[in-house]
């Protein structure tokens, strides 16, 4: 009997055995085909789905996203025909950067050229190369490169005073992308009818400047004016959206030149919060604005003494070449009168995310390098208003009293009046030399409705608030009633004001707690003036800008009464 049922038992559990056994082995290839599938989805995986998968806070510095292909052959075969490379070379960029050297010659010089210009013996390297999606019409592809060459270049400089003095530029390091075009796409070898190349983007450029047989320091001024004039001359000659075009079979390639392709109007509203660079007093922050770092497309704001909360509100017009590609960039400084201005912060807009013609409110935090991506220190922000307006845009711009008028982009869709189109390039060139300048007037109503959540002031755990309404040019001032005892008053008042100059003007609201001896500051929001005048009235809640809480509802509208003067 014990045998039956030791045999029972040992066939029990030798089944058991094989059936976790078959279950084991079936978890074990699932488990195996589940990874391979896991990496196999990792190997197609492109830079975009890794950028999906993780945030770019969350890499280590060291890995770098590219797109690019590795060339080690082409820099292999570059470093053969390098001698054959110079020669040519050396003397295309030579003529071509010379005469910009020329324009941007110092004042203290009488003659900026070079009297050697060679390449050295030691060949670029090419690190990556990409092929841009573009239209049928040509190839774009863009090549990363690197060189710490040995160049022999001699700069012949002649000051106002008559000294001569030979300049080398030695020790250059460079890194950048350049970007070569192949236009247009024809049914003949090579295939295409020129070549159009540029520096797509400089990443380093550092050279050292040395007087052959004497010290650059003998001339105050010389070495940096020089260093400015190089930089300049290569952002003027070959910087995108610069190009130069390379015809290879015969045709016109006019089509393939530098145009301007429109307009952008920025307005400087203000900064806050800006690093106090001071030991006694408070920073003197001034704004430079560029989209090309040239030395006469560079507007710079005048200089808030003491203040780190600056209010600029000033105008300023750029031209535009290649909206897809081309960013704003402000740098705000601290003004150090004889010194040199320490920078405080800086931003960029990218102008391919701007609307044409649609006017975009901005709030940009400032960071210490444009080229430093993972900045998380606080420097400030800075306010500003955009308005892009590409060229043939129709905005309907009729002046009613003379054809010959000039205004501003932002101006001539202000003063739309539905009764044409008006070519921007062209109005620019029916331009008289007497210049008329639009001011538009009007009435401003501002209902001050609501505001929601205010800190607590008063030691009740409570606050009695009212607002206080300033025109800024004009200094009118309009105040509301006093709540007492809450952080969500509603007021429900409506302040006319008369605005002699609405472009340049701006509406001040600040919120303050009211006591029996004084007034206590809570916070305030500024507003200029340009969006109710495009869009005659809207409603908004705007957060308090120095509070720890609170949002301020108020409600714009504008009756406008456009007049004209004459100026110089």
């Amino acid at each position: 009997m014990s045998f039956f049922v030791g045999l029972v038992v040992g066939i029990v559990v030798g089944l058991a055995l094989i059936v976790v056994f078959v279950r084991s082995e079936n978890a074990r290839s699932k488990l195996r085909t589940d990874l391979a599938a896991t990496v196999a989805a990792f190997a197609r995986m492109t830079v975009e789905d890794s950028r999906h998968l993780l945030a770019p806070e969350y890499y280590p510095s060291w890995v770098v996203f590219s797109q690019r292909q590795k060339l080690n052959w082409l820099n292999s075969h570059l470093t053969k025909i390098w001698p054959y490379v110079n020669e040519a070379a050396s003397e295309l960029i030579k003529s071509s950067v010379e005469p910009t050297l020329e324009q941007y010659r110092p004042i203290i010089l009488s003659s900026l050229k070079f009297s050697k210009f060679t390449l050295g013996t030691v060949a670029p390297q090419f690190t990556g190369v990409s092929i841009l999606e573009s239209d049928s019409s040509g190839i774009t592809m863009e090549l990363e490169m690197n060189w710490d060459g040995n160049p022999n270049i001699v700069l012949d400089v002649k000051t106002r005073l008559g000294v001569s003095l030979p300049v080398q530029v030695k020790d250059i390091g460079f890194t950048g992308v350049f970007r070569l075009i192949f236009r247009p796409l024809v049914e003949e070898l090579p295939c295409f009818g020129a070549v159009c190349y540029s520096l797509r983007q400089k990443k380093k450029f550092d050279f050292k400047l040395k007087v052959i047989g004497g010290d650059i320091t003998s001339i105050p001024g010389l070495s940096g004016a020089l260093e400015d004039t190089i930089h300049n001359a290569i952002e003027d000659s070959i910087t995108w959206p610069v190009r130069k075009i390379v015809p290879i079979l015969p045709g016109d390639y006019s089509d393939l030149e530098l145009k301007p392709s429109g307009t952008l109007e920025v307005k400087l509203v203000q900064a806050k919060d800006l690093t106090n660079k001071d030991f006694i007093g408070k920073s003197d922050p001034y704004a430079e604005l560029y989209i090309r770092p040239l030395r006469d497309r560079t507007k710079t704001s005048k200089i808030i003494s003491n203040d780190l909360n600056p209010i600029w509100n000033e105008h300023y017009e750029f031209v535009v070449e290649d909206a897809s590609t081309q960013h704003l960039y402000v740098k705000i400084y601290d003004d150090e009168g004889l010194q040199a201005s320490e920078l405080l912060g800086c931003a960029q807009v990218q102008l391919s995310e701007l609307e044409p013609g649609k006017v975009k409110d901005v709030w940009l935090k400032l960071v210490k390098d444009l080229d430093v991506q993972r900045d998380t220190k606080y420097r400030g922000e800075v306010h500003l208003e955009l308005l892009y307006c590409p060229y043939g845009m129709e905005n309907s711009f009729t002046n009613p009293f003379a054809k010959k008028v000039e205004m501003t982009t932002l101006e001539r869709v202000l003063k739309s009046s539905g009764n044409g189109i008006a070519d921007a390039a062209q109005t620019e060139r029916e331009v008289s030399q007497k210049k008329r300048e639009v001011i538009v007037r009007g009435v401003l109503s501002v209902t001050v409705i609501s505001a929601e959540d205010l800190p607590v002031v008063d030691l009740m755990g409570k606050a009695d608030p009212f607002v206080v309404l300033t025109m800024k040019k004009s200094d009118t001032k309009n105040k509301t009633r006093v709540v007492n005892e809450n952080l969500n008053p509603e007021w429900n008042q409506t302040f006319d004001f008369v605005v002699e100059d609405a472009l340049h003007d701006m509406l001040i609201a600040e919120v303050y707690d009211h006591d029996t001896f004084r007034k206590e500051y809570i916070g305030r929001c500024i507003l200029t003036l340009t969006r109710v005048i495009l869009e005659g009235e809207y409603r908004e809640c705007f957060p308090l800008d120095g509070a720890k809480s609170g949002r301020l509802n108020l409600s714009l509208k504008w009756v406008p009464q456009p007049i004209y003067r004459d100026s110089q």
